[in-house]
């Protein structure tokens, strides 16, 4: 049956008009088949009357870390390297199971913050630690293939749209195993996850971490071989940043970067590096929230898209981001760009908007799906009412929602049309005891390894 959502103030990101008071259908397929100004023609369907709130994309978070909804507040004053590696203590006892209730509460979460599709690197089954000395990471302890597998499906089973990402993890492992294992991955995002919700496979690219040249070759293979893209942490913070920016010759000499080439984060990137990512067609993705969590500095943004390069934004984890609020991460970005340059005209709401929704899924590969209000596209949106609080007359549609909406104002989530979240509340059958799964297994498994939780949920 159709779908008409109507007596809506629409935010497209796509088109000539930043905002319409209009009108759009979704048909069977959870696509939208019409799209138009003023009151819908007369039709049949079931009608969703917006009831003149905003009607926009959903987000996408173009780098996440969705495991990590039980860590919020971990390692509050760490910068990245030591963050790491106490959430990698946290997880040592950690199974295939609890990585999936973690992963499901997780997307939960995401949807419920209007997040309806994001890039999302699984927890590698290799739980790994940061040594300072070889500035590589050191295994602390393997899982077998299914804790990655079960990642992947606790987000399909939540019912987000996902790009799902595996790290090779070619020097903690031999070699074949670690290929194998990443073909056995892909294989399955493939097979177990429904075809409306995959958004594709990819490398979680961890050169940054590598001591030898032969891991970009290896992930170009993987790229090749399996028809992924990657995307890869680099130059994230400002320690050893000259051993990581040696590295980045790894990527350009093994064939990697081009456009199915994303580098996440590039705080710290030289002029060489930012002119070569753009020549190639790389794209880059930003965590306003989590680089300032970190104390990881501030991405010339405004650069990165003079020169051409796809930006998008992402959330990244719910342990240095620590709230899945893409309009907080919207305003930190915002404010940290103006501040940096002392221009208030640097960047716009409508660019903030268009980085964490069309041109997020444009620099993860999956803007031809998801991202925009348009014929065709996933109708994946959210309704945000800026009378419920009521923010005052409205003056500049893109303007309020970016600079005055918050989570307070969100009405509902749908994904292809269907609500996933409204009243306050998951409509997944499946939330409440992925919640209690959450609290009670991330509890045991870092008790196990002695970090224990000051109020758990028994005596919250």
């Amino acid at each position: 049956m159709t779908l008409i959502v109507h007596n809506a103030v629409l935010l497209p990101v796509a088109g000539e008009e930043p905002w319409l008071y209009g009108w759009f259908t979704v048909g069977d397929g959870g696509r939208i088949t019409a799209l138009g100004a003023g009151e819908p023609p007369a039709q049949p369907g079931e009608r969703l009357d917006a009831e003149g709130a905003f009607v926009a994309p959903g987000f996408v978070s173009a780098h996440s870390h969705i495991f990590t909804a039980g860590m919020r507040g971990v390692a509050p004053n760490d910068t990245l390297y030591p963050w790491v590696t106490r959430n990698t203590e946290m997880l040592l006892a950690a199974g295939a199971e609890d990585l999936y209730w973690l992963t499901l509460a997780g997307a939960l979460d995401f949807l419920g913050a209007g997040v309806t599709s994001a890039y999302n690197f699984t927890q590698s089954r290799v739980l790994a630690k940061f040594d300072y000395a070889t500035s590589s990471l050191k295994a602390a302890a393997v899982r077998p293939v299914e804790f990655l597998t079960r990642q992947i499906d606790a987000a399909a089973d939540a019912g987000l749209r996902c790009v799902n990402a595996v790290r090779l993890d070619d020097e903690q492992l031999p070699e074949s195993e670690a290929l194998q294992a990443f073909g056995f991955a892909m294989e399955h995002v493939a097979a177990a996850v429904p075809p409306e919700l995959n958004l594709g496979g990819s490398v979680f690219g961890s050169v940054q971490w590598s001591t030898a040249p032969v891991t970009a070759e290896r992930e170009r293979a993987m790229m090749r071989d399996h028809r992924v893209t990657n995307q890869a942490h680099f130059v994230e913070t400002a320690e050893q940043i000259d051993i990581q920016r040696a590295k980045f010759d790894w990527y350009d000499k093994a064939g990697a970067l081009g456009p199915d080439f994303a580098f996440g984060h590039f705080v710290h990137p030289t002029d060489h590096m930012i002119d070569r990512a753009a020549e190639t067609g790389c794209a880059m993705v930003w965590q306003p929230m989590s680089n300032g969590r970190l104390g990881s500095g501030i991405a010339d943004v405004p650069r990165f898209l003079g020169a051409g390069m796809r930006v998008g934004i992402g959330l990244d984890d719910q342990s240095c981001t620590d709230v899945a609020d893409p309009f907080e991460n919207m305003r930190t970005g915002l404010y940290l760009q103006r501040a940096k340059h002392s221009d208030a005209t640097i960047l716009t709401p409508a660019d903030m908007l268009r980085l964490h929704t069309l041109g997020g899924a444009a620099a993860i590969g999956v803007a031809d799906r998801v991202g925009s209000l348009e014929v065709g596209k996933y109708a994946d949106f959210v309704i945000v009412d800026p009378r419920s609080p009521d923010l005052g007359p409205i003056w500049d549609p893109v303007a309020t929602y970016v600079l005055a909406c918050s989570l307070r104002n969100l009405r509902g989530v749908y994904v292809g049309g269907r609500r996933v979240w409204g009243d306050g509340a998951s409509t997944h059958p499946l939330a409440p005891e992925a919640f209690r799964q959450l609290h009670d297994r991330m509890v045991r498994v870092a008790g196990e390894n002695g970090i224990h939780c000051a109020i758990p949920r028994s005596a919250a």
